[in-house]
Order: C-alpha cells, then sequence, then structure tokens
C-alpha cells in the first residue's frame, strides 16, 4: 500500500498491483467503497495491466476530514496518486460516483487518460435520484450506517437474482460499504448532490476511447444513464450486461472483467500500432451471468 499526502493536505491511500511493465489502469471506486470493491478485478487485471486503486478520501485508508467533499477534488487527488507512482497517462476506470469522477477526468485533464471506463454512473441528476441519497444521508446521519441494510437500501446495489440466490452479506460491495464511517459517507453523498450538471455540456470534448458499461437490471443508475452518456460522448461505446445491477463488477466479475480488459487491450493494440485514438460508437449486449 502507498500512500500520499494530497495538496490540500489530506492524506490519501493507495494500492498497486499487477504487471509494471504493462499499460497502466487507474481504478477508481464509488460511494462509500475503497479499493476493496476492485477485489474480483484485481487477479484478472493485475495479470495484463499496473494497476492503481486509491482510497477516496473519507474510506478505506485515506484520511476521512470533516465535509464538504468535492468531486473535482477527488479527481485531483487520484491524479497525484498517479503522480507519486510517476505515471503520465493511465487507462481510467470509474464506477458509480467514481465514474463520474472519471468523466472530471476525461473533461479537465484529458492529457491523463489513454481511455475512460465509465461504469454504473451518469452524467446528470434526477429529482428522484436527489431525493434518494438525501434519505440515505440522512438516515446515515442519524442512525448510521446498519440504516442502510435496516432499511433495505442496499438492494439499490445487488440485482433481485443474486439477492434471491445469497442475500446482501454475500456481495463484496456490501460488505464494504456497511465499514466505511457514517460522516464521510454522508459527506461523499453531499459531494455527489453537489456536483454541477453543466459537465455534461462538456462531454463532447472528450476524444479518447470509451466505454461505457451498466447491468440491465440497475436500477441506482438505469440504463438510460448509460445510454445518455454514450450519447454524449463522441468516442464511446455502450455495452449492456443482461441480467446485472449496479454492482455488476461484483455480481457478474466474468463478463465485467471480458469487456473492459477487452476493451482497453483494443486501445493498447491501437496505440501500439500508430493509430489514431479512435473509438467508434458502438452497442452490444454481454451473455447472462452465470
Amino acid at each position: 500500500m502507498g500512500r500520499i499526502v494530497a495538496s490540500d493536505g489530506v492524506g490519501i491511500a493507495y494500492h498497486t498491483w499487477g504487471r509494471r511493465d504493462r499499460s497502466p489502469v487507474l481504478m477508481i471506486q464509488g460511494l462509500g467503497m475503497d479499493s476493496r470493491g476492485w477485489a474480483l478485478q484485481r487477479g484478472a487485471f493485475g495479470r495484463r495491466h499496473r494497476c492503481v486503486a486509491p482510497d477516496n478520501r473519507g474510506t478505506g485508508f485515506s484520511d476521512a476530514p470533516p465535509g464538504p467533499y468535492d468531486l473535482s477534488r477527488m479527481a485531483l487527488d487520484a491524479l497525484e496518486v498517479l503522480d507519486a507512482e510517476g505515471i503520465e497517462r493511465a487507462h481510467v476506470v470509474g464506477a458509480s460516483m467514481g465514474g463520474v469522477i472519471a468523466q472530471i477526468i476525461g473533461v479537465l485533464h484529458p492529457e491523463r487518460t489513454r481511455s475512460l471506463t465509465l461504469a454504473c454512473t451518469a452524467c446528470r441528476h434526477h429529482a428522484w435520484r436527489r431525493e434518494l441519497l438525501q434519505e440515505w444521508a440522512d438516515m446515515v446521519s442519524q442512525r448510521g450506517m446498519r440504516a442502510m441494510a435496516e432499511e433495505d437500501g442496499l438492494r439499490w446495489l445487488i440485482g433481485p437474482r443474486l439477492h434471491r440466490r445469497f442475500g446482501v452479506w454475500i456481495n463484496v460491495l456490501a460488505r464494504v460499504l456497511m465499514q466505511t464511517r457514517p460522516e464521510p459517507f454522508v459527506a461523499q453523498v453531499q459531494a455527489i448532490l453537489d456536483a454541477p450538471d453543466e459537465l455534461r455540456d462538456e462531454l463532447h470534448t472528450i476524444r479518447v476511447p470509451t466505454l461505457v458499461i451498466t447491468g440491465s437490471q440497475d436500477t441506482l443508475t438505469p440504463v438510460g444513464d448509460a445510454e445518455e452518456l454514450a450519447e454524449m460522448i463522441p468516442t464511446a461505446r455502450l455495452y449492456v450486461l443482461s441480467r446485472a445491477a449496479h454492482g455488476l463488477m461484483a455480481e457478474a466479475p466474468m463478463a465485467f472483467n471480458e469487456a473492459v480488459l477487452g476493451f482497453i487491450d483494443e486501445v493498447d493494440a491501437a496505440d501500439a500500432a500508430g493509430a489514431p485514438a479512435a473509438g467508434e460508437p458502438a452497442s452490444g449486449t454481454a451473455p447472462e451471468p452465470a
């Protein structure tokens, strides 16, 4: 595990693994999650890439300063981790809130990106999602993280198929989320709610190949959000994993890993051949996860 002191004085922990001689992949997790949220990607990604996964401020081994938090600041945290590792450009993979952070990096810091993978994420607020996130923040403030399970908040992370077969606690994302402290969780929620929708108006400036990947049963960031992202980014392709929900990287890890690694390998191959960095718009639906 590595650790830096970010430019605003906050300690940011990060984890590295994989092959240092291969192309780097920056992996950014979502609300209340730390780098353990990539547990089911470690082996597959590490065999083919140099992986760097920060613990977002407020989670894991990173500092948890008092709020407010800001997603643009969290994007800088991730880039300063890359600086510490001597990495100029990386494939950026972001999930949920991490997908918004990845969009910020893609728009504001294009020179740092080789490609973008935007998983289970969105590019604007919806009134119903604002209300839901505020409800989460309020109940966690009053009753702690356990309230997320008691009020069935975790069902938004886990699809009905997996929930019926195994329940909540088999899911690695649920276990990590429940270990987050209430105060930074609430601060991250507020950062999401405070993020301006105007960023979406700049998505057309993204020129690196982009994969938008989502689960067909995602109720927190439904397929329509992914379709909108794919339409806004000229170099984007959309990939839908059948019968997977918001936590698709834990719910359908083999299909997720195959789709994302295949995309990154394609970008690396084009770079090696000296071809222009391009992402022809395309769409697809993966087989149902086992």
